[in-house]
């Protein structure tokens, strides 16, 4: 059980240093077509999401690409 605790720690410890959350809402028909969408390529939601925003900056032009 400590280590399972010791983890916990380290997750929420290196998430408030490295992390930075970006809160996005959506309509709920949205989210089923990005949903849908993130299933057929075979990843989840939030990767989609950021391979999108990736590919998207790649295009314009923009800075580094996100790590996940």
């Amino acid at each position: 059980m400590l280590v399972k605790e010791e983890k916990a720690k380290y997750d929420m410890e290196y998430a408030k240093a490295k992390l930075k959350r970006i809160p996005l809402d959506v309509q709920k028909e949205k989210y089923e077509e990005i949903k849908a969408a993130a299933d057929a390529a075979g990843e989840k939601v939030n990767t989609y999401i950021k391979k999108a925003i990736d590919e998207r900056m790649e295009r314009d032009g923009g800075q580094d690409k996100t790590q996940e």
